[in-house]
């Protein structure tokens, strides 16, 4: 993965508002709910992988969470989140860099990745990805995982994606996690586009 599909992140962010990407949401709700549901409140440590420009950060900061990290493979798209938070964004840890090749350096409670691991086509990528997870998370720690659903489109912002339910999820992750929630999700592009997502959320054995 490396200087095309950055590039490409690159572009579109720099080449669009926020607000018309697909995967915009004004508000994310649904991450929100799980993450509340697996989290243990404020204190919970956090990292939203290809986190980029989502609101996702701008709700956990308003609500006083304050281990929050963010890491995306587009600095344009994480300098968006900054600048939108102003003087709170401070208070986060924004990391630019491919998950895959990534090394976390500490460990958190909570992963939550909304559409990143999905544009992962090459199977050595989705290794070195659940290599960076088992080590970012600690034994008994969650991961809340986003991906386009079997009946979701092929392809999202020009790329393929890999579509999953939860038995493919589970073999492609593999040893070290369990499955212990799905929830599908309906999304609405901002021009109307319908996409189904699944979230799972494994748990760090």
């Amino acid at each position: 993965m490396q200087a095309d599909l950055r590039d490409h992140w690159q572009r579109r962010y720099t080449e669009n508002t926020e607000d018309t990407l697909s995967w915009f949401e004004a508000e994310p709700r649904t991450s929100l709910d799980l993450i509340e549901r697996f989290g243990s409140g404020p204190s919970t440590s956090i990292i939203d992988i290809g986190g980029g420009a989502s609101r996702l950060v701008d709700a956990l900061v308003h609500a006083r969470w304050h281990d929050v990290t963010v890491l995306d493979l587009a600095d344009a798209a994480l300098n968006i989140a900054q600048k939108r938070l102003g003087a709170t964004a401070d208070g986060v840890t924004w990391v630019v860099a491919d998950v895959t090749q990534w090394r976390p350096g500490r460990t958190f409670d909570l992963w939550h990745d909304r559409a990143a691991f999905h544009f992962l086509t090459e199977a050595a990528d989705r290794d070195a990805y659940v290599d960076r997870m088992k080590e970012a998370l600690r034994p008994g720690a969650h991961a809340i995982i986003a991906t386009f659903a079997p009946d979701a489109p092929r392809k999202c912002s020009g790329l393929p994606v890999r579509r999953y339910d939860s038995k493919s999820l589970g073999q492609t992750i593999g040893a070290g996690f369990s499955l212990v929630a799905s929830q599908r999700h309906e999304h609405q592009t901002p021009g109307g586009t319908h996409q189904p997502f699944t979230f799972y959320v494994l748990r760090r054995q």
